[in-house]
């Protein structure tokens, strides 16, 4: 319970995922140094993109709905979206990498999220040790899909019911519960009538749209701001990438954090296994990786030192 790694917002570590290492604890230097490298990873993951495309989230959303222009709310919409994402699998970054470096093996808890062809994927991929908990605890229990399509449903809403209430006790965490619970279902409904699954180009656009819109209410203080921005988003009748580029919110921001964007998006959606196939064990890449590490340490450190208070989005819930 005190074991300072982990923390309370994840991975979700339940106690067979650590019991042989506790059990048959070991340490090395290699682990230690893979440990290091995740932690930094996750270091840089938060401080410098999602702090950075934080503050365009922060700006775009502090607009008056008056002034609520499409492309603002695109913009603002696009940026929360990888800023929710960056800080929180940074935060997990580092726990998993602390955890490595004293000798133990927390599980995974993000697999490129928008990188999904569907909501039914995106939860495979996005908070894992959550989904895995849900899914153990409470959608098998009541069920699962084992008692017929209607209670499958039922099962489905409910448990993504929890999930909102799980983040916090207002109607905007309920209600972005219920939308992923409502897309859930209808997916299950199109694969079971139509044999039909998002999946290529047109999947991921879908899911990454999808989930955006969706954050939306995560973000949102109330019901009626999240309408509001959603209405914003949907006018697309004065969207203008002129209004936006030359706006004099756009001017108050720097072009780091617009550099910062550029690499969010980058890295949300270029396959990274496919790295796998290099042998990180000869000298070159071993000497690539660890010049890489410590170049972001020290940018990571460098921004520390110049901003202020960097709480992390998911420890408030």
């Amino acid at each position: 319970m005190t074991f300072f790694p982990h923390l309370i917002a994840g991975p979700i570590v339940r106690y067979t995922n650590i019991e042989d290492d506790i059990n048959a604890h070991s340490f090395s230097l290699e682990m230690f140094y893979d440990g290091l490298c995740r932690f930094s990873v996750g270091l840089g993951k938060k401080v410098l993109l999602a702090n950075n495309v934080g503050f365009i989230a922060d700006k775009m959303f502090s607009v008056s709905s008056t002034d609520l222009t499409s492309d603002y709310a695109w913009l603002g919409a696009l940026c929360y979206t990888f800023q929710i994402y960056y800080d929180f699998s940074g935060y997990s970054d580092m726990a998993i990498g602390l955890g490595r470096m004293l000798g133990f093996h927390f599980p995974e808890n993000f697999n490129q999220p928008y990188r999904s062809s569907s909501i039914t994927e995106f939860w495979k991929r996005w908070h894992i040790t959550l989904s895995s908990w849900l899914r153990d605890f409470l959608y098998i229990p009541l069920g699962g899909n084992r008692k017929g399509n209607i209670r499958t449903y039922f099962n489905l809403m409910l448990v993504f019911l929890v999930c909102g209430l799980w983040h916090g006790a207002a109607w905007t965490f309920i209600v972005w519960g219920a939308y992923h619970g409502f897309f859930l279902i209808i997916e299950r409904v199109f694969n079971i009538k139509f044999a039909f699954s998002p999946s290529g180009i047109f999947g991921r656009t879908y899911t990454f749209i999808a989930v955006a819109i969706g954050w939306i209410f995560f973000r949102s203080q109330t019901l009626l701001s999240a309408k509001n921005y959603i209405l914003s988003l949907v006018n697309i009748s004065d969207f203008s990438l002129s209004h936006l580029l030359y706006s004099r919110f756009v001017f108050e921001i720097s072009n780091e954090k617009f550099v910062a964007l550029i690499f969010a998006t980058l890295f949300a959606f270029l396959p990274f296994e496919r790295l796998n196939k290099f042998n990180v064990n000869t000298p070159s890449v071993y000497f690539i990786k660890s010049a890489t590490i410590l170049a972001l340490c020290i940018l990571s450190v460098l921004k520390l030192s110049t901003s202020g208070y960097n709480p992390f989005i998911y420890s408030k819930f």
